[in-house]
């Protein structure tokens, strides 16, 4: 049986953007290539050691696709962070942002959100990247959301994210600044569990 969750974190964006793989590297070290769309959503938790504070994350994977929009407003309520992925070799998935942003806005007002751009992995292979970095940091500046680019293929800043949202929600929680930047704070990492409602994922 899955603890409960003293962070929960939600996964926003575009169906194909790659937010199921980011939650499998996370929680298992594992990559599936061709993964099916989330249906409604998938969660998983993992417990995490950050700053001699045992924290177990919720992780909500939500449906990217418009046919479960209404369905993934539900999940929204109560989150403590948001993961807002686009492709960073699709323009259009980082032009559906604002919609994203501004959804998670009406459900809860203050939840810090992550900006983060997947497959990386295709660009260092030669993939057009067709998100500019003046694009990503006028709109990061716009909404105050920390930055990443991650490959769950390559495992490359996927780890980095979530012990950064952790250790984010730990320092608000003691009454800390968050301040801007990529921080590895020490972990140790166990008892991932993950269950899907209805689906694969993506």
């Amino acid at each position: 049986m899955a603890q409960k969750a003293d962070l929960k974190i939600v996964l926003l964006g575009a169906s194909f953007v790659g937010k199921s793989c980011l939650v499998e590297k996370f929680l298992y070290d594992k990559f599936t290539e061709g993964q099916q769309p989330t249906v409604a959503a998938g969660f998983g938790s993992k417990t995490v050691f950050v700053q001699d504070n045992k924290l177990t994350l919720g992780i909500w994977d939500t449906a990217g696709s418009e046919r479960y929009e209404s369905l993934s407003k539900m999940y929204y309520r109560g989150a403590g962070a948001a993961i807002v992925c686009y492709d960073m070799t699709n323009h259009d998935t980082f032009d559906r942002l604002r919609f994203w942003v501004n959804e998670l806005r009406e459900n809860e007002k203050n939840c810090p959100i992550y900006l983060v751009g997947t497959k990386l992995d295709a660009i260092m292979d030669g993939k057009t990247r067709q998100v500019s970095a003046q694009e990503v940091s006028e709109f990061s500046s716009e909404i105050e959301a920390k930055t990443f680019e991650t490959s769950a293929k390559k495992s490359i800043q996927v780890e980095e994210l979530f012990l950064t949202i952790a250790e984010d929600f730990l320092n608000k929680k003691n009454g800390k600044v968050i301040q801007s930047g990529k921080k590895k704070p020490n972990q140790i990492i166990i008892e991932p569990t993950l269950k899907k409602d209805k689906s694969g994922c993506c």
